[in-house]
């Protein structure tokens, strides 16, 4: 199994909002505090005060006191024989609640899965947390996976079927300030970033979906689909992946992305609907079989 790429740096307080200082009631020391919990990603059990300097942009001094602080507070925990920090109870605490206080998981999950049963791929759901997006529901067929991604795992928005799809969903005037942010962040690269979701958001126009085959890992393709609710003050996005030798770009067009798309309104629709009766057999989307 390939390693996965490199965790994207979050964009801390410091470097993602514009003259948050003349902001009335900007609290920078809060902030701060919760970039420090939000550079924890799936994989990190352990992270220093260095990690944490590096993740997040803040000075290492400033780290240390912040950490400190959140650690009385039951949001970090510190582990002394390593002189790093894991996340306390207090942070997962929060987590959960969110995500079994929407609703989203419970509506998603039977559907997704149904999805990856019967493709073979993974199926992710997530939502966007600055320049990236964050899977909160991951379901896995049976085939081999190049990447095993799973809840709380971070993919940037700019290379994925997911974040694509997320940004062709937003609002107009979302849509534009996350593009200014996106080309803020990496203006170099700007030019062929703005293209590719140009392209993208023409293909969900057109299709309901976006694909990208090998944008962010040489060895993955995917298609990704977006939904937006209450509207449009959320939007939560899915995709479909697996290897690009499998998933060619006829097979995401033809079958995989109408699949999702089905998908996607199905979940869409349980979500402003009374919950299926226990143990509803879920409907396949037609595409997959």
């Amino acid at each position: 199994m390939a390693r996965p790429p490199k965790r994207p740096r979050i964009a801390s307080v410091d470097d993602w909002r514009t003259g948050s200082a003349a902001e009335p009631g900007f609290v920078t020391a809060l902030a701060r505090g919760l970039d420090i919990l939000r550079a924890f990603g799936p994989e990190d059990e352990l992270l220093g005060n260095g990690d944490l300097a590096d993740r997040t942009g803040i000075p290492r001094s400033t780290v240390s006191r912040l950490a400190q602080t959140l650690t009385s507070l039951g949001y970090l925990r510190y582990v002394g024989r390593f002189e790093k920090y894991q996340l306390g109870a207090g942070i997962l605490a929060l987590g959960y609640h969110r995500l079994a206080a929407s609703g989203m998981r419970e509506a998603a999950r039977p559907h997704m899965q149904a999805l990856a049963n019967a493709t073979d791929c993974a199926i992710a759901m997530g939502t966007a947390d600055r320049l990236t997006m964050i899977y909160v529901e991951v379901c896995h067929g049976a085939g081999p996976m190049i990447l095993r991604l799973g809840v709380g795992s971070r993919v940037p928005i700019v290379r994925t079927a997911m974040g694509r799809a997320y940004v062709a969903a937003l609002p107009e005037r979302e849509r534009e300030l996350v593009m200014r942010r996106l080309q803020d962040d990496d203006p170099e690269g700007w030019g062929e970033t703005r293209r590719a979701l140009d392209t993208a958001r023409r293909q969900c126009r057109a299709e309901g979906f976006c694909t990208a085959t090998g944008a962010w890992h040489q060895g993955i393709s995917a298609a990704g689909v977006a939904v937006a609710l209450d509207g449009g003050s959320q939007v939560l996005a899915f995709n479909c992946g697996g290897a690009s030798h499998r998933l060619t770009r006829p097979m995401l067009e033809r079958r995989l992305g109408p699949s999702l798309l089905d998908m996607a309104e199905r979940i869409r629709r349980d979500l402003f609907t009374a919950p299926a009766a226990a143990g509803a057999a879920t409907e396949v989307p037609r595409h997959a079989v």
